[in-house]
Order: C-alpha cells, then sequence, then structure tokens
C-alpha cells in the first residue's frame, strides 16, 4: 500500500506551534493549493484548503522560516481522523502529516518579498535545495559546490 502525497502552495496564516505535554514539538499551518484544471474554460479557478501538521524537528523548521504568504511544498501522507465536536457530533477531517517541507521559491524572490511575509535571508530553493527532512535533519543552505549562473555564463559545464 503507498499513502504519500505532495502539495504546493502558499501558506494561508502563520504556522502554530505548539507542545504536547511531553514537549514535543507539533506545528499546523493550512496550504493553499490552485487547481490545475479550473480557468481554462474562462471559469474562476479554484483553490483548495489544505490542513498540514509537522512533528518534531520538522515543526520547528516550519516554524522558524515561512510565514503567510510563503510558498511551500510539502511532502508526507495523507490522514484521515474521526472525532467528535462539542455537540456530541461525529465529524471527520483530512489532513496532510508532513515527513518532508521544502521552500517553493527560490532565495531572490523571497527576498524582493521579505516584508510581504517575513521571510528571512535563508537561502531557499524549489528544487528542494533547503528543506527539512524528518529523517536526516536541516540542510544547510545550497552550497555545496554549485554557484548560481548568469544568462551571459556562455558554455555550460556539462
Amino acid at each position: 500500500m503507498l499513502n504519500h502525497i505532495v502539495i504546493m502552495g502558499r501558506l494561508t496564516r502563520d504556522p502554530e506551534l505548539r507542545y504536547t505535554q511531553s514537549q514535543t514539538p507539533v506545528v499546523s499551518f493550512s496550504v493553499a493549493v490552485d487547481r490545475d484544471f479550473g480557468g481554462r474554460d474562462g471559469g474562476e479557478k479554484q483553490t483548495d484548503f489544505i490542513d498540514c501538521v509537522a512533528w518534531r524537528s520538522t515543526a520547528e523548521f516550519v516554524s522558524k522560516y515561512f510565514r503567510k504568504g510563503s510558498m511551500v511544498v510539502v511532502s508526507g501522507r495523507l490522514q484521515i481522523r474521526d472525532w467528535q465536536d462539542r455537540d456530541g457530533n461525529k465529524r471527520r477531517s483530512a489532513e496532510v502529516v508532513a515527513d518532508n517541507v521544502y521552500f517553493g521559491e527560490s532565495r531572490r524572490r523571497e527576498d524582493d518579498n521579505r516584508d510581504s511575509y517575513g521571510a528571512g535571508n535563508y537561502a531557499g530553493s524549489s528544487y528542494g535545495g533547503n528543506s527539512y527532512d524528518s529523517n536526516r535533519g536541516a540542510s544547510a543552505p545550497a552550497r555545496s559546490g554549485f554557484e548560481e549562473l548568469s544568462d551571459d555564463d556562455g558554455e555550460l559545464p556539462f
């Protein structure tokens, strides 16, 4: 069986970091994801608002580096939960439990919009250059021998 989901969109609010009774960090956030098929026939493009949750170091990473409006890529699993509301009615909700969280925009874009959504100068990449992988820990900014090429560099090195 396979339960893997990847979504890309913008945070609808600042992530909410909380701690369980055993002091385990958990963060909740919501991602606005446009549907690809909307708007082709002149109709309005539709957007889904997807609830996400991340635990432990991934939660701290999301809380530290992402703000409302940040473009984010979330990789994880879909989880359906049954619960009861205050009136005793049975409810069901779906959320993405994040295993990996990636920056969805380049550093240049984040620097241009720093005041818009509080992004700092931590380098990010839409290609997963900086992320938090709950299995490996936080990766350093993308400085592993790669450098940004300008449009007038002539020949590519490969």
